[in-house]
C-alpha cells in the first residue's frame, strides 16, 4: 500500500489465534480514535481459531473486500479499514491459507511467519505488535514455542523496518466469555459501550498502548465515552454494513437451539478448556473443517463461567447455541471434558 506524504502513523496488530480473540474488532476503532491510521488486512477462520473476517461478515452487509483505492478512501475519511487479501495484496496467501486449512500445516512455523508477515508488511507500516498465543486453544502449545515465533516475526519485521512490539499472552481458556461468529461480535458492542469481560478489555488495552501515542488512561475513557463505539459504527458503515444491526446481533444471528449447560456440582470453575470449547464450536458449524465449508454465524456458546468462579450445582455454565439437537448431542461430550469444578 501506498500512503499520501505526510499521512498519520501507520501502525495494526496482529494475532496468532485464539478461542474467543475478537479483539481486533475492538482495538482497531479504538486505535483510529487517536492520531494513527489503522490499515488492518484479516484472514478467516483457520482450524479451531475464528477469524476477523468472519466475524466481521456476520454483520449484516459488511463487505471485507474493498480494493485497494477505496480502502485508501476510507483510510483518510476515518482512520481506520479492516478487509480481506484481495487479488492485488498477497494473492499468494489466500492460496496457501486455504491449503493449509486442508493439509494438516496450519501449526507450521514457517508458514505461519509467512502468512502473518506477508499481510503485514503489504500494509507498509511503521509499527506492528504481535499477539502471540501460547496453550491448549492456540497453536503454539507452550510459551517457548511462542516465544520462538515471536522472534522470527519481530526479525522479519525489523529487517523490513517496522518497529515491532510483541506480547505472549495465554490461551488455555477462551478470551472473554463467548464463543463463535455473531456472539463474539455482540461482546465486542458490549466492550465498545463501556461493558464487557475485564479480560478482553484488558488485552486491548495492553496491545492497544504498545502502537498508539495515546496514554493507557486515554485509551481507557475512549471505550468508557462512546468516542470507540461510534468509530466502529463509522466503520460499519463505511463498509456497507448495517449498522442498526450491531445491537440486536442476538435476533439477527439466533440459533434455533439454545441449551444451558449446567455445572454437576458445586464448587470453584478450575478448568474451562479453550481447546475442547474451539473444537465444539467448530462441530457446531461456527468454523471450518475444510476452506470451502459454510460458516454458521449463529451457533457457539455465550455466558462462559470462567476459571476462579464460583458455581451452584444446577446452575449454568455456559449456553450452547446449535443448529438443531443432533448437532447440540454432538459436541455435549467435549463440552464435560472441558470443564472442571473443584
Amino acid at each position: 500500500l501506498q500512503y499520501p506524504s505526510g499521512s498519520p502513523p501507520k501502525v495494526d496488530k496482529h494475532s496468532t489465534g485464539g478461542i474467543g480473540d475478537k479483539v481486533s474488532l475492538v482495538l482497531a476503532p479504538l486505535l483510529a480514535c487517536g492520531d494513527v491510521w489503522v490499515p488492518m488486512i484479516s484472514g478467516r477462520g483457520l482450524g479451531i481459531t475464528g477469524g476477523t473476517l468472519d466475524k466481521l461478515e456476520s454483520i449484516p452487509g459488511f463487505n471485507v473486500n474493498l480494493d485497494e483505492r477505496r480502502a485508501l478512501q476510507q483510510l483518510e475519511r476515518i482512520g481506520v479499514f479492516m478487509i480481506g487479501q484481495t487479488s492485488d495484496i498477497c494473492p499468494a496467501d489466500k492460496k496457501l491459507y486455504a491449503l493449509r486449512d486442508v493439509t494438516g500445516t496450519v501449526p507450521s512455523q514457517p508458514l505461519i511467519v509467512a502468512s502473518i508477515m506477508s499481510k503485514k508488511l503489504a500494509e507498509n507500516l511503521d509499527c506492528l505488535v504481535l499477539d502471540v498465543k501460547f496453550g491448549r486453544g492456540a497453536f503454539m502449545k507452550t510459551r517457548p514455542q511462542a516465544e520462538q515465533l515471536a522472534a522470527s516475526m519481530t526479525e522479519v519485521g525489523e529487517l523490513m523496518g517496522v518497529r515491532m512490539s510483541c506480547l505472549l499472552s495465554p490461551m488455555d481458556e477462551p478470551l472473554g466469555r463467548c464463543v463463535g461468529n455473531a456472539l463474539e461480535v455482540a461482546e465486542c458492542v458490549e466492550i465498545l459501550q463501556g461493558g464487557g469481560p475485564a479480560d478482553l478489555i484488558q488485552l486491548v488495552l495492553d496491545l492497544s498502548e504498545k502502537v498508539s501515542s495515546a496514554p493507557r488512561e486515554q485509551l481507557a475513557a475512549w471505550l468508557q465515552d462512546g468516542s470507540a463505539w461510534r468509530k466502529f459504527v463509522q466503520l460499519v458503515e463505511a463498509q456497507n454494513g448495517d449498522a442498526s444491526a450491531l445491537e440486536r446481533m442476538s435476533k439477527v444471528h439466533s440459533a434455533p437451539v439454545i441449551h444451558p449447560f449446567f455445572a454437576e456440582r458445586s464448587g470453584t470453575v478450575s478448568r474451562l478448556d479453550a481447546e475442547a470449547i474451539g473444537r465444539a464450536s467448530l462441530l457446531l458449524g461456527g468454523g471450518r473443517q475444510k476452506a470451502d465449508d459454510h460458516v454458521d454465524f449463529a451457533v457457539g456458546f455465550s455466558q462462559l463461567k470462567k476459571s476462579g468462579e464460583r458455581v451452584q450445582k444446577g446452575e449454568p455454565l455456559m449456553l450452547i447455541h446449535a443448529r438443531d439437537e443432533t448437532n447440540l448431542e454432538s459436541v455435549l461430550p467435549l463440552v464435560r471434558g472441558g470443564v472442571e469444578i473443584t
